[in-house]
């Protein structure tokens, strides 16, 4: 009964109430055929007195509980003896599972009493102490299983909120998530789109010039179109396959990462950025995802070279790798940004949106990125991402 009662529904309550229906009716039948006529209406009008109200003990259980000691008094002025007296240890019962403890204290201390006056009145001489110790035993039974009922409900209703808190948070996350993916995405796209058309304008730019003057250099300008482009939509087939099943494009072409620089120089050389590569220290070890990092700030850092400065302008690249670190130095010898007040030129916006999206880069790996005008001249981007524990946990 306790743990039933301790997490009743509206089902469950209905088959409580129709439980204490027919222990009042068995109390009132044991009532008429035990009773002696003359003593019959006394007993039974106390007998409903007991037991009858307990069919509302769940709705109102102090109510309750009061007028069956109401109605136990006056039992006992009366000086009749009833087995309906056990409806006095279900309110008890109730009190304790559905109020706080100082109102148990309470309701058992008068049942406590009412147990005195009992055994006082009705206990048999020289008898006084085990009727008096058995029902002390069966006070303290119905508070403590009250009680245990109503710590069971609280446990039960702490389980549930944490339950449907970590759904939430699951929810949460999976928002985040998603959220996330979408940034990365969009990020690969920038990269891709903005580094291939770049290189692509300059290849035609170089191709167009030379169509007259060198028609084998247009000609290998306009290959290195092509080969551009198609690197470009491999790419994209790549970081979009990626988040398909079925998408075999992904494992034809393994992500680029730092083996792949080489080709990144070969491409920006053809389009007119002289590039020097240089990785020092072993990048095996690297797990693919920070070496693709590496790649596009690399990328990124050389789009925006060959993007906003003159001809004639070289770049390096500078990849140390350690253990628990790998840096990436890319410089330029393009022009410095125009002093205070001048007008801005498409140099002094080299940190668009593509520096943004770098900073994100070397953050998910625990690192720091920082780009701007070198003291000497040209345009430097530094990033040091962290190969740790930390700095995996947070990639």
């Amino acid at each position: 009964m306790v743990m039933t009662e301790a997490a009743a529904g509206p089902g469950t309550a209905d088959r409580v109430r129709v439980r204490d229906a027919l222990l009042a009716a068995l109390l009132l039948a044991h009532v008429t055929a035990t009773s002696a006529p003359r003593e019959l209406p006394v007993a039974a009008a106390l007998t409903a007195a007991l037991a009858l109200p307990l069919l509302w003990r769940h709705r109102a259980p102090r109510t309750v509980f009061g007028v069956v000691a109401a109605a136990a008094f006056v039992q006992w002025l009366a000086d009749v003896q009833l087995p309906a007296d056990v409806a006095l240890l279900m309110a008890l019962y109730t009190v304790a599972a559905h109020s706080g403890r100082r109102f148990t204290l309470l309701a058992a201390a008068v049942v406590e009493g009412g147990a005195l006056l009992a055994c006082l009145r009705w206990a048999a001489d020289g008898a006084f102490l085990a009727p008096f110790v058995a029902l002390t035993a069966a006070v303290v039974a119905a508070a403590a299983l009250g009680t245990n009922a109503r710590t069971s409900r609280a446990c039960l209703a702490a389980l549930e909120e944490r339950a449907a808190h970590q759904e939430r948070q699951q929810l949460q996350q999976a928002r985040l998530a998603v959220a996330e993916e979408r940034t990365r995405i969009a990020r690969e796209m920038h990269d891709i789109v903005t580094h291939n058309l770049s290189v692509m304008v300059a290849l035609t730019d170089a191709a167009v010039h030379a169509q007259h003057r060198s028609p084998d250099r247009a000609t290998t300008a306009m290959l290195r179109v092509s080969e551009t482009g198609r690197q470009a939509l491999t790419d994209m087939r790549r970081s979009l396959g990626i988040l398909r099943t079925d998408e075999p494009d992904a494992e034809r072409h393994p992500l680029p990462g730092i083996p792949q620089l080489q080709d990144l120089a070969d491409r920006m050389r053809a389009a007119g950025l002289p590039t020097r590569i240089d990785v020092r220290g072993d990048h095996t070890h690297l797990p693919a995802t920070a070496q693709l990092t590496v790649h596009r700030l690399v990328q990124e850092a050389l789009t925006n070279t060959l993007k906003h400065t003159p001809a004639g302008t070289w770049a390096e690249v500078l990849i140390r790798c350690s253990t628990g670190a790998v840096t990436v130095d890319v410089t330029d010898s393009g022009p410095c940004p125009p002093p205070p007040g001048a007008a801005p030129s498409g140099r002094s916006n080299r940190s668009g949106q593509g520096i943004p999206g770098m900073r994100e880069r070397a953050a998910a790996y625990g690192g720091t990125l920082r780009a701007g005008p070198l003291p000497g001249g040209g345009w430097g981007v530094h990033a040091r991402l962290l190969l740790d524990s930390a700095g995996a946990a947070s990639a």
